[in-house]
């Protein structure tokens, strides 16, 4: 099982300078991947071209690109260049997204967000994979009257999803290579999460999906004092319906409920836990809460937990 971080400098002096040097810290510390959130400010497959070139051997992926907003050719063109640039090393999760961004900052409709999802995988597919594509769907065209291959991305890209929702893990299992879920905990994974995508992908003759587990995190002694911020800090997503209910069947009130906070033997247990229930890959996310040293503790950690 491999395990990364999500890597945020959205504070620093320099967001691109500063991630880089965040990236060559993770792979110092052995971790396998990094991966970059998408919202409306720096481009992340942009910023996975530019650390998988200046950090090789690190794994690089997006963390996730809403389909509302996007289209497929736009995305391909992106995915295929950060392969290149990458020779191999980049993955691509995209996200359906949710109503009050898509609709706030886009002034669209968030609406059929799973047949935009299947429409925009199907269409996504045939591009990565031949560099052309002759799509007509309900929601979305996409054809290549010039050819749309990127060269050096000829491995393809791995197409992941954010998704933990029945319907938007069925779509996953059947279109996708696998899924990046996040405040979901083991049991949701174990009892809902995981056995809805496996027969999905097994129905449409793909291989088991990859389940990587996105888990806020971070080993610390200050516990009471970093579960105060989590709480601040997660409470965004419990006023959305899909996180809520997936907080929800993880036995969770709360989303800092899914936080994994403690010292090296208990975050080492949680992640072994995540294992255990069918996650492929294990992601740290917000690891920057508690500062600096416990940051780096955690990557230590991490990274022995990946070798």
């Amino acid at each position: 099982m491999t395990v990364g971080v999500a890597l945020n400098a959205a504070d620093a002096p320099n967001q691109v300078d500063a991630t880089v040097q965040l990236a060559r810290e993770a792979a110092e510390s052995g971790l396998a991947s990094a991966w970059f959130g998408q919202t409306f400010g720096a481009d992340s497959p942009q910023l996975a071209a530019i650390v998988g070139r200046e950090v090789p051997g690190l794994q690089v992926g997006t963390s996730a690109i809403p389909v509302f907003g996007r289209h497929p050719l736009l995305v391909s063109s992106q995915a295929q260049t950060a392969q290149a640039a990458t020779h191999g090393r980049y993955h691509l999760g995209l996200a359906l997204g949710t109503k009050l961004l898509t609709e706030t900052g886009f002034g669209l409709p968030f609406e059929r967000p799973i047949a935009r999802l299947r429409e925009f995988l199907t269409a996504l597919r045939q591009l990565t994979d031949t560099g052309t594509a002759d799509f007509h769907g309900e929601l979305l065209t996409a054809t290549t009257p010039v050819p749309a291959r990127v060269p050096g991305a000829e491995s393809g890209v791995p197409l992941l999803v954010a998704a933990m929702g029945p319907q938007a893990l069925r779509v996953s299992g059947e279109l996708a290579d696998g899924i990046l879920p996040y405040l979901a905990g083991p049991r949701a994974l174990a009892d809902h999460i995981v056995p809805a995508l496996h027969p999905a992908a097994e129905a449409a003759g793909r291989p088991a999906p990859r389940v990587v587990a996105l888990v806020p995190g971070v080993v610390t002694d200050d516990v009471d004092a970093v579960r105060a911020r989590f709480t601040e800090n997660l409470a965004f997503y419990e006023q959305i319906p899909s996180y809520a209910r997936v907080i929800e069947l993880s036995g969770g009130r709360r989303a800092a409920d899914l936080a994994v906070i403690g010292d090296e033997k208990t975050v080492e247990a949680e992640v072994r836990r995540y294992r255990d229930v069918g996650a492929t890959e294990v992601v740290f996310s917000s690891t920057e809460i508690a500062g600096e040293a416990d940051r780096r503790r955690t990557w230590r950690l991490l990274g022995e937990l990946a070798r």
